[in-house]
């Protein structure tokens, strides 16, 4: 069984087409890329895969749970999380507790526990603390717990992102272009991070980017998006040899 699979996704707006038939398998365990330039869809399609849009057709299952036009949060509850283009951390919370907030997601103890600070809230806010320092020495950012998320080096920020989507223990986790905006040598620490969690966390990840190059490097199989709709896709070897892709996007 698929970990996500998605059969003839589609959406428009004002009459406009921005996703056609979409069609996407994913198995678990995978590291997949979804690449296409700018407004090619590939956000759109993350919008619809996490609840942000509710899709016009199409269905969207994940590790067999139909999932399609699920709020945000039944999504996020039934396993999927995901970081954006441009980060969205709480910039006056410290590190650790950007990490907590997605700890959160499923906390064992009522909203009366919490605002009376009952035993079992303390207990549960102390593996919280303990879990969330997990997370941030797998991130090298354990040194950074008290430090404000606005406080962070940029390319740190985006690993603390990416931290807290793991806290809330999803079965896949999509990023939206995390190396946007970074250098060199933030990318490359960036992809071996990216591979790190794959391996580390057994975990199935979807790609977003609009670099070939960057993400036919780490991903197995790739999709290519252009207009809402596939160009082409399959192993990132018969991708890279198509001589749409070639043409499109590697200009050659």
């Amino acid at each position: 069984m698929a970990m996500l699979e998605v059969q003839g996704l589609g959406i428009s707006f004002g009459g406009l087409c921005a996703v056609d038939r979409f069609n996407l398998k994913i198995e678990k365990g995978q590291l997949y890329g979804l690449i296409g330039p700018n407004g090619a869809g590939k956000t759109t399609i993350f919008n619809l895969l996490t609840g942000v849009y509710k899709p016009n057709n199409g269905r969207v299952t994940l590790d067999g749970q139909n999932i399609t036009g699920k709020s945000t949060i039944e999504i996020n509850q039934a396993g999927i999380a995901r970081t954006f283009q441009n980060i969205r951390l709480f910039p006056k919370l410290t590190v650790l507790d950007n990490v907590k907030a997605g700890l959160h997601n499923n906390h064992p103890y009522s909203t009366l526990e919490g605002i009376l600070r009952l035993p079992k809230y303390r207990k549960v806010e102390k593996e919280m603390d303990e879990k969330a320092m997990e997370l941030l020495k797998v991130f090298d950012l354990d040194g950074y717990a008290d430090v404000l998320a606005a406080n962070l080096p940029y390319g740190k920020q985006r690993k603390l992102e990416i931290a807290r989507a793991l806290a809330t223990d999803p079965k896949l986790l999509l990023l939206d272009e995390p190396a946007a905006g970074m250098n060199p040598n933030e990318t490359q620490e960036l992809m071996d991070t990216i591979r790190f969690v794959r391996d580390h966390f057994d975990m199935t990840i979807l790609l977003i980017e609009h670099d070939m190059r960057l993400v036919s490097g780490i991903c197995e199989e790739l999709t290519v998006l252009n207009f809402g709709q596939v160009l082409c896709q399959g192993k990132t070897s018969d991708v890279l040899n198509d001589p749409q892709v070639i043409t499109a996007y590697l200009g050659e």
